[in-house]
């Protein structure tokens, strides 16, 4: 987070940015699934992306969630590829999904599906990315917001 935090009320400007870039061609579950099992890692490898814990009002407690906002954007096979090259070339942090996981039913499987291609030949749907914003914009060039 930035420490520009000059009022107590000021908005919340962030740094960094997380991203999802998902394929354009994915049915409505496969997006939401892609992009649920993407994020997921985020927050063991980058702990200062998560919040505090919830609490309502009958102090209730629920877990706590990233506390700046997660984009997704959609793009097509070449724009996934490209931005793939991009992730790699700058060595920022990032998860991938591949088509070979939708055929799979448990993390053994998905990391022996991902383990059996090679990078240049990956079949990818998805990909997230955290970093400063600058450099994810760069690597998501030419994908467009998810509607």
């Amino acid at each position: 987070m930035s420490t520009h935090d000059a009022a107590p009320d000021a908005p919340v400007r962030f740094d960094t940015r997380i991203a999802v870039l998902l394929r354009e061609d994915l049915e409505t579950w496969q997006r939401l699934n892609v992009t649920a099992f993407l994020v997921s890692g985020l927050g063991s490898q980058f702990p200062e992306v998560i919040g505090e814990p919830y609490e309502d009002a009958d102090a209730v407690g629920y877990l706590p969630m990233f506390r700046q906002p997660v984009l997704v954007f959609e793009g097509t096979k070449e724009t996934l590829t490209r931005a793939h090259a991009r992730v790699l070339s700058r060595a920022l942090p990032r998860a991938l999904f591949t088509s070979d996981l939708f055929a799979t039913g448990n993390d053994r499987d998905n990391r022996a599906a991902v383990r059996a291609v090679a990078t240049a030949e990956l079949d990818l749907v998805g990909l997230a990315v955290h970093g400063p914003k600058n450099a994810v914009d760069k690597v998501l060039k030419g994908a467009r917001m998810h509607p």
